[in-house]
């Protein structure tokens, strides 16, 4: 049914093997983790497509895990495993980032239902690549740092790790500037910065993008990553060779004219007088 792989984390065996049940039937790829400590470092170490995190948990609650996912691996959907009685929790994880929450005891069909609504409407979400490739090298996304073939290494900022990381994992869709101030980092779109233009160029500068064809400008719509070797990067390269040979062209057909026009035809001298 899906690829999607799901991190639970209950410490209630019975709820927590329930769960894990209904959603390997439902072909769902699972991992379980019985504690908060256990759950957090699972969710950094591996790639996940969406969490379920109890709230009450030992050794860190899932409202702890949200906030230093926040931090570490933003992005990430997450549904909250909660009490009836857990109204301030609730509303606690909402404003965390919580996509969801389901209330204890629920069924099966329901936590699926919420599931599905969740990875319905984020498409947009951050994939997490571990190595993302760049000219003459690889992006470590784990130790952000740049690793080329030269032996350099290079560390990214927070910023640009985060751009790169959300362009990176959207190759070939334009990203808006708005997307990138919300999504990546948590601003109001309305929000007048140059920041984006200076972290671009700084990122170009650092994978030696020196002619903007991994990281690409589109007028007007925002920006696109597109990866090196790929179908999009060896069309893109042809298509800018075609342009430059295409104005070269033209420029020389102008030049031919002008000499031409410039030039005026020989006019016979008239006869001597006799």
């Amino acid at each position: 049914m899906s690829n999607y792989k799901i991190l639970v984390v209950e410490d209630d065996e019975a709820i927590r093997r329930g769960v894990s049940d209904a959603l390997t039937f439902a072909g769902y790829t699972v991992t379980q983790a019985a504690n908060g400590t256990e759950g957090f470092a699972i969710a950094l170490d591996d790639e996940f497509d969406l969490l379920l995190l109890d709230i009450v948990l030992p050794g860190m609650s899932g409202l702890e895990i949200m906030e230093r996912l926040q931090e570490e691996r933003p992005g990430i959907p997450v549904i909250l495993l909660t009490a009836k009685g857990a109204e301030g929790d609730r509303v606690e994880g909402l404003k965390l980032g919580a996509d969801d929450y389901v209330v204890k005891p629920f069924s099966a069909k329901e936590l699926l239902a919420r599931i599905e609504a969740v990875l319905r409407r984020s498409p947009g979400r951050v994939v997490i690549c571990k190595d993302l490739p760049v000219p003459g090298g690889i992006a470590n996304m784990n130790k952000r740092v740049l690793i080329f073939d030269d032996g350099t290494r290079t560390p990214l900022t927070e910023r640009e790790f985060g751009l790169l990381r959300y362009l990176g994992s959207h190759p070939g869709r334009v990203v808006s500037r708005d997307e990138i101030l919300l999504r990546v980092w948590k601003l109001d779109p309305k929000t007048e910065t140059r920041t984006i233009d200076m972290t671009i160029a700084r990122l170009r500068e650092k994978i030696r993008d020196k002619s903007a064809q991994v990281i690409q400008t589109v007028r007007s719509r925002g920006y696109q990553f597109i990866r090196p070797g790929s179908d999009d990067a060896v069309s893109a390269a042809t298509s800018s060779a075609s342009s430059v040979a295409f104005a070269s062209g033209v420029g020389a057909s102008a030049a031919s004219v002008t000499s031409t026009a410039v030039v005026p035809p020989a006019v016979p001298s008239a006869p001597p007088n006799t």
